[in-house]
């Protein structure tokens, strides 16, 4: 089995509770998730996304299923497979991913001028690859 360590930012949130970040790599380019243990599934922003791909028909929607747990339950879904979805040395092909408008979310890091995010890493991930959290560390262990 391999394990793979990954290295986390912690975010003061203005002295209101803390976020974890991880760094992914997507189509080529860096960009920080927030590592969200309650979120079901890891999902990105869908304008950061279509900015990326050559044809966002790459986009598909999924129309009897909507998001739980982003504010409201009547978000509409959309997914894309990334080639290669990369958190530290693990790359996992081929990943179906969930893509929503998450603006606000990108805004209110902004705001509090954190660094940018583009969406959460997720219990699909998380779970699939026995993730230990060591919070001492600030270090993400998958294992494969």
């Amino acid at each position: 089995m391999n394990v793979f360590e990954i290295p986390l930012q912690l975010i003061n949130l203005q002295g209101d509770g803390f976020h974890l970040l991880v760094e992914v790599v997507v189509y080529g380019q860096a960009f920080n998730l927030v590592l969200d243990t309650g979120a079901s599934k890891s999902a990105l922003d869908k304008d950061t996304i279509t900015a990326l791909i050559d044809d966002d028909s790459q986009i598909y929607h999924l129309p009897d299923r909507h998001a739980i747990g982003v504010g409201t339950s009547s978000m509409e879904r959309y997914a894309v497979i990334v080639p290669e979805f990369k958190i530290g040395d693990l790359i996992v092909e081929n990943y179906a991913v969930p893509v929503f408008d998450l603006t606000t979310v990108k805004f209110a890091y902004e705001t509090m001028q954190l660094p940018a995010v583009i969406g959460v890493l997720g219990g699909d991930i998380l779970k699939g690859y026995h993730a230990v959290i060591d919070y001492q560390s600030n270090i993400l262990r998958l294992f494969n």
